[in-house]
């Protein structure tokens, strides 16, 4: 595998983000509506995660995105729980660790930001990304908290920092 880094996202990133989560989101069939597919946080995902408590990672591979993942509160929510968000990976990078190591930053920094719990949504055919969240720590839940939006997404996971 050629080397990477896992740094935080620059505006020149935005595009080639947007690609990566579409394309995946594509690939596995995932519906394009109450999904993060139609987020309008895609077209700037710089300017949405330069805020406090929020931060995205990219995988650089010399310059081309090849993968991200997100932190951010959960939307409509009270309380200390984070959102892990737009966790996505192009085909040839995944079952390579990449996604272990993205998951040990973002919890590293949701840990350092003071959250005291990480939720994810996702939907049940992603399972290659289920067995990194349970391999995490995230266990499943009942239902969803917060309202994020993403109505098609019925698999609902958290754990604790």
């Amino acid at each position: 595998m050629s080397t990477y880094t896992i740094r935080e996202i620059k505006p020149e990133d935005n595009e080639q983000v947007k690609s990566v989560v579409q394309s995946v989101l594509v690939e596995m069939g995932v519906p394009k509506v109450g999904t993060a597919y139609e987020d309008a946080s895609l077209s700037d995902m710089h300017a949405e995660y330069d805020e406090d408590r929020k931060k995205y990672f990219v995988v650089d591979d010399h310059g081309k995105i090849i993968g991200g993942a997100g932190i951010a509160p959960l939307a409509n929510f009270d309380g200390s729980i984070c959102e892990l968000q737009k966790m996505y990976f192009l085909p040839e990078v995944r079952g390579k660790g990449v996604g272990a190591e993205m998951m040990k930053k973002c919890l590293e920094f949701a840990k350092a930001q003071g959250y005291e719990k990480c939720y994810i949504e996702t939907m049940p055919y992603m399972e290659q990304a289920q067995k990194l969240y349970k391999r995490s720590g995230f266990e499943r839940l009942d239902g969803p908290l917060g309202d994020t939006g993403h109505y098609n997404c019925s698999v609902w996971m958290i754990r604790d920092l």
